[in-house]
């Protein structure tokens, strides 16, 4: 198989998968979730839960090592996708099961960066308030068995983890254990991932309105430019299928006449 030829079925592979994968993802989390909100749960149930996350993960772990077989260069692709080989193997360790979450928050990112800056704002506030309910689920996941944990229910968790991830920390409520501390670690991190990004997209639109408030009158824009040069593609296209037709008349003169 050429290169571009696996490039190409690597994109195609990414681009058919999306939407069974996000469904997958949250699915995952569903199962995920189940057992830790009701932890009086029935136990076919709660087996019920176990098998489908097991299913789900080693599906996902399946649609990587298809990426991996299709990439054009496969040390290239496992450095630049570390994260993804990452949450498919570390939540094999015990004291990192809650990380099993980011693979969801993965798969539902894959598209993202090639949106355009005000969808992926949007994208980015889905985001948060997807990190927050999953980052809630995990800690609660992690403390609601030890008998001195502070957090014993889910609004107490997702109180938690509103506080962590905008970096207020209060302090009345914290993880104990292990695990717990890693997720408050990784939201954490996620807490200074969002305000960077919302302070950075505040300037940036700040700045653009400034500058549009400047710009002298009559001055195009990009958007006005683009817009020309569409209407100049398809003034030309109609122009090209106007000469193509008149080409491909037959002759209606006298014969001995030019036409």
């Amino acid at each position: 198989m050429s290169r571009d030829g696996s490039e190409v079925r690597l994109r195609a592979w990414e681009h058919a998968t999306a939407y069974p994968l996000t469904g997958l993802s949250l699915l995952f989390i569903a199962v995920y979730a189940w057992p830790v909100l009701q932890p009086d749960l029935d136990s076919t149930w709660r087996n019920v839960c176990e098998l489908g996350d097991v299913v789900i993960w080693s599906l996902f772990c399946i649609e990587y090592l298809i990426r991996l077989r299709l990439a054009r260069s496969k040390p290239h692709f496992v450095r630049t996708h570390w994260f993804d080989l990452a949450v498919l193997i570390l939540p094999v360790l015990r004291p990192l099961r809650a990380l099993r979450l980011l693979n969801a928050l993965r798969v539902l990112n894959r598209h993202a960066v090639a949106w355009t800056r005000g969808r992926l704002a949007v994208y980015v506030i889905c985001a948060s308030f997807l990190i927050v309910l999953m980052a809630a689920l995990a800690v609660l996941d992690a403390e609601q068995d030890r008998s001195d944990s502070l957090i014993n229910s889910y609004p107490e968790a997702l109180w938690w983890a509103v506080c962590t991830i905008t970096t207020v920390g209060y302090g009345d409520l914290y993880p104990q254990t292990i695990e717990g501390r890693l997720v408050a670690v990784t939201l954490m991190f996620g807490g200074l991932g969002l305000i960077g990004f919302t302070t950075g997209s505040l300037a940036s639109w700040l700045v653009e309105r400034l500058s549009d408030a400047d710009r002298p009158a009559g001055t195009a824009t990009r958007a006005d430019i683009a817009l020309l040069l569409h209407e100049i593609r398809k003034l030309r296209a109609e122009v090209d299928s106007l000469k193509a037709d008149r080409t491909a008349e037959p002759s209606t003169a006298p014969p001995g006449q030019d036409p």
